[in-house]
């Protein structure tokens, strides 16, 4: 599935599951992938911090930091060991695949990704980081859309902000 992702889109996916597995989290889910967009550039004004203080419990770097133990994790420079694949036998069962991590995507963090899909098949073929913005607000029950809603995003504005960015 990567080969329909650019590099900013597919490093976005992989520092949203390394920032899952960091929460400790056994599924990737929205709000780490809407963490992982705004690290990058901010949403709709909304900053990494501000989705940060949303998403609940420490990270394991943080309880290992109380122990005086320092984590520092390797670049995501090496793109092309991670793999985001579907699963043969189950085809609703996407996973992002790394080294020491084999994180499943959570069925809404899935269906961003299929939509961010979709979006980029209209265009020029390639998912890109606008792509996966309308594959989070394409939900309204996902919680990155809750997050974005509580920190006073537009939606809708956001929403045509980023359709004109994933047209060919």
């Amino acid at each position: 599935m990567f080969a329909s992702f650019d590099p900013a889109a597919r490093r976005a996916v992989i520092r949203a599951g390394r920032l899952a597995a960091e929460h400790g989290r056994r599924a990737l889910d929205t709000e780490f992938l809407l963490l992982a967009l705004t690290e990058t550039k901010a949403v709709d004004g909304v900053t990494a911090d501000a989705v940060r203080d949303r998403i609940p419990g420490p990270t394991d770097r943080e309880l290992l930091a109380t122990l005086g133990i320092d984590v520092v994790p390797p670049p995501l420079e090496d793109l092309g060991t991670w793999r985001l694949q579907r699963s043969p036998l189950r085809p609703l069962r996407v996973t992002l695949t790394g080294p020491a991590t084999d994180l499943p995507l959570a069925m809404q963090a899935r269906k961003a990704v299929e939509v961010a899909l979709y979006y980029a098949k209209r265009g020029d073929g390639l998912v890109t980081p606008p792509h996966l913005v309308l594959g989070l607000l394409a939900d309204r029950r996902s919680e990155s859309v809750r997050i974005l809603h509580r920190l006073g995003a537009d939606l809708r504005a956001l929403w045509g902000r980023q359709l004109p960015r994933t047209a060919a």
